[in-house]
């Protein structure tokens, strides 16, 4: 079972310069709510409590503005700083004190996940105990992603970063699942040329002990990477559209808790005198009738 997640909120984002020279990506604002929100609600969809926050070193102090350790969503919320960016499982080495003996998830800061039956999905994903589970979904440039070739059992049997040629487009997800090896794992793996630790290289390792499985989104659901200012807005407005057409919020951290009865009409009442007089209060004052 796991019930711990990292959330791996560093890196650059080069790709969306100017804007980021500043603030960090996942402070900017997706539609109505910050980008950080969409992945811990994530992780809170999932049932997990307890949360890692990985971040540039030198913004901690911005994202605890946004998010308190001491906060109103019924949750534990740590966070660590990364020097530099060096990949995807150099989550698990920062985090490793953290993580314990315990199993975890990890999401990327960036990534967007939508869906209806989104929430059962994970759920079954956590009760994971040994090996490593990714989410796959297609995608029409899947030179873009790392990619993942499956078998008629739905077995991963082979996972290539960014292929130039692939008769897969199953593109491998922005969350990942694993048993208490990773740590090992991630310390046994050597850097790319790139000079940074691959996720694939991880993922492969767990693959060659047979211990990899795949998930599915499934169809009608959504993932969605963030990583340009192009997919970035596209990603808000297609929050915007699901929005103001259903009346529902995507990624409402209180509404999540709340329903997970994490928190009660007391911690709705905080939340809203902590984001004052806006739309997201207004939204929340309707748990309070």
């Amino acid at each position: 079972m796991i019930k711990k997640g990292i959330i791996l909120a560093g890196g650059t984002g080069s790709r969306m310069s100017p804007l980021t020279k500043a603030v960090n990506k996942q402070l900017l604002p997706l539609y109505d709510k910050p980008l950080i929100y969409y992945p811990l609600s994530v992780l809170m969809l999932a049932g997990i409590k307890n949360i890692l926050i990985i971040v540039n070193k030198g913004q901690l102090n911005q994202f605890k503005k946004i998010l308190p350790i001491k906060n109103n969503l019924g949750i534990k919320i740590s966070y660590k700083e990364q020097n530099h960016p060096g990949g995807l499982p150099e989550a698990f080495l920062i985090g490793e004190d953290f993580i314990g003996s315990d199993n975890i998830a990890l999401i990327l800061g960036d990534n967007f996940f939508y869906g209806q039956n989104l929430s059962s999905r994970l759920k079954k994903s956590v009760k994971l105990n040994k090996g490593a589970q990714v989410f796959l979904h297609p995608v029409n440039n899947p030179h873009l992603y790392g990619v993942a070739t499956i078998n008629d059992k739905n077995k991963i049997i082979k996972i290539v970063e960014k292929p130039k040629k692939s008769k897969s487009n199953l593109a491998v997800t922005g969350i990942y699942f694993f048993d208490n090896r990773v740590i090992n794992y991630s310390k046994s793996l050597k850097p790319s040329k790139r000079k940074e630790l691959e996720i694939v290289d991880l993922l492969n390792k767990y693959k060659k002990g047979g211990r990899l499985k795949a998930g599915f989104i499934g169809r009608g659901g959504a993932w969605l990477d963030t990583g340009n200012i192009e997919d970035f807005y596209n990603t808000s407005s297609f929050v915007s559209a699901i929005e103001n057409r259903q009346g529902l919020k995507i990624a409402c951290l209180e509404e999540i808790a709340f329903n997970n009865k994490w928190i009660k009409r007391k911690e709705i009442l905080e939340a809203i005198k902590f984001y004052g007089n806006c739309n997201y209060s207004k939204y929340l004052k309707k748990f309070l009738v």
